[in-house]
């Protein structure tokens, strides 16, 4: 299963290598798919890879074999279930989320979002509404059981109860993931670690992005 921004850069690896019997360089795959940043590029090329769609070949410069085509039947439009859940979907046993980037699990760090990237997950944990999946990065939450690396759920919703961990935007560019606790005339953000302080906000300083749902880890 391909997403649509990795159907689109095999289209054009295939395209051309045939018109000039080399692969493009990082420049022309990202300005052929519409990216940013090479990163994405890169993400592109190791999801290709994985799928058994072409193979770097090592100390070799713009050297990209590929290996099968996509094939009519393989178009990313028929195969990718779009992040939108509202519907739902019964006859699946997963799903694809997009990963939105990395999100603090510690102190909080500016979120990063990549909708080109996606994660197939079961679909028993977004059952209900729209969701979206973030890689952990720190250790503020372990006790909560979320550790550095794990890939955490996140239900996307702009209202939360206290106790519940949410992804909280504060002062509009820094995302991170914490207990909510509310208070009178503020909120706090409760790590779960007693190595980090409980942070303490104006209640406009802080946005609800989404509530946990689910955690994968990969071992």
């Amino acid at each position: 299963m391909l997403t649509e921004k990795q159907h689109q850069l095999l289209s054009f690896l295939i395209e051309h290598q045939a018109e000039h019997d080399i692969s493009p360089s990082f420049d022309e795959m990202r300005e052929a798919v519409g990216l940013a940043s090479k990163s994405g590029i890169h993400r592109l090329i190791s999801g290709l890879e994985e799928r058994g769609y072409i193979r770097k070949l090592a100390n070799r410069a713009r050297a990209i074999e590929i290996l099968r085509h996509p094939g009519a039947a393989s178009k990313a439009e028929s195969n990718i279930i779009q992040p939108d859940f509202r519907a739902g979907n019964k006859s699946s046993n997963s799903v694809e989320l997009p990963l939105l980037g990395r999100i603090a699990a510690g102190t909080p760090i500016e979120a990063l979002s990549d909708p080109t990237s996606y994660m197939s997950v079961p679909d028993a944990l977004v059952s209900g509404g729209e969701h979206f999946a973030l890689e952990i990065v720190g250790d503020s939450m372990i006790e909560a059981g979320i550790h550095e690396g794990d890939t955490v759920i996140i239900k996307r919703t702009d209202n939360a109860n206290s106790g519940d961990i949410v992804v909280a935007l504060v002062e509009e560019h820094e995302a991170t993931l914490k207990t909510l606790r509310k208070e009178p005339g503020r909120i706090a953000l409760e790590a779960a670690n007693p190595a980090y302080e409980t942070r303490y906000f104006e209640t406009d300083k802080v946005r609800i992005q989404g509530r946990l749902t689910g955690l994968i880890r990969r071992y």
